[in-house]
């Protein structure tokens, strides 16, 4: 129960930071999704990157077999969303996971702009996946916050040294890693079925 309890606890504490991050990521996708249609060039920019790093041929074969796709997008989102883009670049530099992470939200809004209906159709099943993954990272940005904040502000995090605020960070970020990954595996899942619904 410790492992449900201690999450919920340090969102309640940080209520408004957790509200704050949550606007912060919606707002980034929402943006990004009106410059995708207001922006025609931009949106075709972004699927043609799409095609030269071969993200799209990679991801084509997957879609045959639902269970590794959901693997893959799993593993994806851990490592290279998650650790990479929030938590790692935010144990070096303050809130620098932050920024990074509500850029790629924007170009994903990009990316998913409902420009013709067959996008558009695609967005509906696939906007719950946004909205569980997303979920996901807003709590592993609570917890960069709380580290960023501890070490400018020791006190603030009920510490005497950057040190020991920086190590309560850490924690903090852990626990909330817990309800972070739980959200990211439902929606590989989600992703992986709805794959199949669409197929």
């Amino acid at each position: 129960m410790r492992h449900l309890r201690t999450p919920f606890r340090i969102i309640r504490e940080n209520l408004r930071a957790y509200l704050v991050m949550n606007a912060l990521v919606y707002a980034a996708l929402l943006l990004g999704i009106a410059a995708g249609l207001a922006f025609p060039d931009l949106y075709a920019a972004q699927h043609a990157v799409l095609e030269e790093t071969g993200t799209e041929d990679l991801i084509r074969p997957l879609l045959a077999t639902p269970w590794l796709f959901g693997l893959t997008i799993l593993a994806n989102n851990v490592f290279r969303a998650a650790l990479l883009s929030i938590v790692l670049p935010s144990m070096i530099v303050p809130f620098s996971g932050i920024a990074l992470f509500l850029y790629s939200t924007f170009t994903i809004g990009v990316i998913v702009a409902p420009v013709d209906a067959d996008t558009a159709a695609v967005l509906v099943p696939h906007s719950v996946t946004l909205l569980v993954e997303f979920q996901a990272y807003v709590l592993l940005m609570l917890g960069v916050y709380l580290l960023g904040q501890g070490w400018l502000s020791p006190a603030s995090a009920g510490a005497d040294t950057r040190r020991r605020a920086y190590l309560l960070g850490l924690r903090r970020t852990a626990w909330l890693s817990l309800p972070a990954l739980a959200l990211l595996v439902a929606g590989a899942v989600y992703e992986a079925l709805s794959v199949i619904h669409l197929m």
